[in-house]
Formats: C-alpha cells, structure tokens, sequence
C-alpha cells in the first residue's frame, strides 16, 4: 500500500470518456512522486493521436509520461496507438491491428518491475470494446487490479456513476473508491448531488476535484 492509503498498482476508469480519467490519473502520479515513490502512468489503448518524432503519439499519454518519474519505453506505456480519435475497437479494426490483452498485460508486467507504483488509465467507461471479445472491464480483470472510479460531476453523472458500480461488483472488481471531477461549472445544485453519490456509493469521495475549466 502507498501512504495514501490506494493499492500499490490501480486502474483508473471513469463513468464516460471525457470524465477527467487523465487529469485525475495525472494529479495521483504527481502526488506519489512528491512522496519519492517511483510512479509511471499507463494507458494500453489510446486513440486520437497525432505523429511527432517519428511515431504516433496521443496527448494524454504525453501528459502521463510528464507527470511521470521513470523513464519506460513508449511501447510499454501505450502499446496500442491509433490516430482518429474515435472508439478504440473501430481504430483498431481500421489499422488492421488486434488488441491482444496478453501484449497489455506483459507491458505492465515490466512497468511494474521498475517502478513502486503504476497506475493504469482506461479509455472511455468499462463497457467500452476493445475487440471483438473483450471490453476494458476484461482488461481491468486480466490485469488483476482494483479500479478508481472517476464521476464526472454533470447532469446525469448519478445514473452513470451507479451503473458502472454495479458492473464493478458483478465483475467482482474491487473498487478503490470513487473522485468526483467538476466538469460542469454551472450543474445545478452540485452540492446535493454529491451527496447523493456520497449516499448511494456508500463513500464520500477520495477526491472533490474542482472546476477546471476547458480543457481545450
């Protein structure tokens, strides 16, 4: 266990893609190499990338190697990159390539082996396709770990935030906890539905992450 009292290695999944799963992924690395822990972020799957020195590359995992202390090989921190910035099964199937959970799980294997703590951030929600068998939620499940549930604080977070609960616990998924992310600056009555989440999920919330504003 790191002296934040998360697991040694953790997956960072989210209620829907555009939650904050990168921001919170990146916020996590950046406290634990504050405490001198050896942190490197992963992200298996990315699509939406773009070709700067001689690869392809995509902007959260930019940010990720960034915020990162270990110095690990671009093929294990993303192994799978693809360019339009649509659902990674479709990219994949348009590049020709097969997104093999066998690859994803020797990468962190080895990203384990040089570092005190990885932590794995998912694309989109857990029921997003990886190929024609396997979701990230599969994946979560062959690399063994614990998910952090990232809730985009907007209109409709409540249900999303459940459902995907749920699915954690009929994979038997150990869940973490849960960071509400502040997306909407103007959701109404923010406070309550927190509260609301607090209630439902049983848990207040690791981290209340604030407004951060737009992204792009």
């Amino acid at each position: 266990m790191v002296s934040t009292g998360l697991p040694r290695h953790l997956f960072v999944t989210g209620t829907d893609t555009g939650v904050g799963k990168t921001t919170v992924t990146e916020h996590l690395i950046q406290q634990l190499v504050a405490q001198g822990l050896k942190v490197v972020g992963m992200k298996p799957v990315a699509s939406g990338c773009e070709w700067l020195a001689g690869r392809w590359q995509n902007e959260d995992v930019m940010r990720l190697t960034a915020a990162s202390n270990v110095q690990a090989p671009p093929e294990l921190v993303n192994p799978y990159c693809f360019q339009p910035a649509i659902a990674p099964h479709l990219a994949a199937i348009a590049a020709g390539v097969d997104i093999r959970l066998d690859v994803i799980q020797s990468a962190f294997t080895e990203l384990a082996a040089m570092s005190d703590v990885v932590i794995v951030e998912g694309a989109g929600g857990l029921l997003v396709p990886l190929n024609a068998t396997h979701s990230i939620a599969d994946l979560v499940q062959a690399l063994q770990l614990p998910a952090l549930l990232v809730v985009g604080m907007r209109l409709g977070c409540i249900n999303h935030a459940l459902l995907t609960a749920q699915l954690l616990q009929q994979r038997q998924i150990p869940c973490c906890g849960w960071v509400a992310n502040q997306i909407d600056s103007h959701m109404a009555m923010q406070d309550e539905n927190l509260q609301t989440l607090t209630d439902w999920l049983q848990q207040p919330p690791l981290l209340h992450l604030p407004y951060q504003g737009n992204p792009a």
